[in-house]
């Protein structure tokens, strides 16, 4: 069990030596069959106009000679700080609450404004927790505490890996981890819920940018000597996938320093039991990354996707229970390399960029449903809208965020 108190500032400083922000590059594998097979049709998350799209791991189906297009994305080029609202869809002074919805404009008391759900007043009263997981090498899997999370977030690190952000609000864990490093990405994440933000280590240019971030007050960190953390060797693990915490001490140092307290949420996500018009009957879908892919499998009686990574359920450690999601979201973002190095292969970060606005596929309640995300304020979350224009709702529950580059065609459906 993790000592609630703060470590003393020689033990974080020690702890920032051994964390490595280090990041392989994963060598392509052919993908083995995963049973059921997804054998379908690939479809391009936007026709590509900004980013090329990456080759999957193993060749999935190829898209047809006109991918179903969603709409246009637009990427901001200025950065997050100064983006305004004024790209924000008109709305009447007066916004109408849909008859049935669960949000964007009012919520029900004790209701958990991240899935729709009831929660206890006295978890409401909390910070939220976004903390940084790792996803690579596959022997970091399975990790402990993603199942407790009400959302998460995959992307690309940099190379082909990707990495996870969890965000812990209703539930806690035990045990989370393993740690790892932040990226450019996660001067989003945290802003969006106004949540605090746990991690292991980070690139020299990364961390400046967290220290003078707005949520630096909430930052808990080896790279600013905090405590928190323990490692728990592992034969056959290098050492920076070793590192853990739990959501118990994480929210014990946010008391200490005053900041676990309710957030203040700039907007709402919208939740509907019953989905909207318009969506298509799919199943199953993988997400082909260039070193990793995921497989979603519906499940009617539950309503849940269940998860498979790599031809293998992806399960958490701490339950031992397969990772299952109501909704499933797939975010497509103009991907830039910059030209901060994050590891000693010289591979370059990349600022995924969540704001403006892009292309978005939701799946729900076993369909798949079109749309463009936006958000225009810092402070903001995703919000979805149809091709008219309508909000689009979210099942009520936990969603998984796939982020993906512009122009990525492998989301294949089957």
């Amino acid at each position: 069990m993790l000592m609630k108190c703060r470590f003393c500032a020689l033990w974080g400083f020690f702890l920032l030596l051994m964390v490595a922000c280090q990041q392989v590059t994963p060598t392509a594998e052919p993908l083995p069959t995963l049973p059921p097979t997804v054998t379908g049709t690939a479809t391009a998350v936007n026709t590509p106009t900004a980013t090329s799209a990456p080759s999957a791991t193993a060749t999935p189906p190829p898209p047809p000679a006109t991918p179903t297009p969603l709409p246009t994305a637009v990427p901001s080029p200025t950065p997050t700080e100064e983006v305004v609202s004024a790209a924000e869809p008109a709305q009447t002074a007066t916004p109408i609450q849909q008859e049935g919805w669960i949000g964007p404009y009012t919520f029900p008391p004790n209701t958990n404004p991240l899935t729709g759900l009831p929660m206890r007043a006295d978890l409401l009263a909390q910070r939220p927790l976004a903390i940084k997981i790792s996803n690579y090498p596959p022997l970091v899997r399975p990790q402990y505490g993603l199942g407790r999370a009400d959302l998460l977030f995959e992307h690309y690190a940099e190379g082909s890996a990707t990495r996870f952000t969890a965000v812990f609000y209703s539930q806690g864990a035990d045990l989370v981890g393993s740690v790892r490093s932040g990226r450019l990405i996660d001067l989003e994440i945290p802003m969006m819920y106004d949540a605090a933000f746990a991690y292991s280590g980070a690139s020299g240019p990364v961390r400046l940018r967290f220290r003078d971030s707005p949520f630096f007050g909430r930052i808990i960190s080896p790279d600013f000597a905090h405590g928190g953390f323990e490692r728990i060797p592992e034969e056959g693990k290098a050492l920076e996938h070793t590192l853990y915490t739990n959501t118990d001490t994480l929210r014990y140092l946010l008391d200490e320093r005053g900041e676990n307290h309710a957030p203040t949420l700039a907007n709402h996500m919208a939740f509907s039991a019953e989905p909207p018009e318009g969506g298509a009957a799919v199943s199953r879908f993988a997400i082909n990354y260039i070193g990793t892919y995921a497989n979603w499998f519906y499940q009617a009686g539950s309503n849940q996707y269940l998860r498979w990574t790599d031809g293998e359920p992806h399960l958490d450690a701490g339950t031992e229970e397969q990772l299952s999601f109501s909704n499933v979201i797939v975010v497509g973002a103009h991907h830039q390399e910059t030209d901060i190095i994050e590891d000693v292969g010289g591979n370059l970060s990349i600022q995924i960029q969540l704001w403006g606005e892009g292309p978005v596929s939701i799946f729900r309640n076993g369909q798949r449903f079109e749309g463009v995300w936006r958000r225009t304020d810092p402070s903001h979350m995703l919000t979805f809208y149809d091709k008219d224009g309508n909000i689009l709702p979210l099942t009520p529950g936990t969603s998984f965020f796939h982020i993906v580059p512009l122009g990525f065609t492998g989301l294949v459906e089957g």
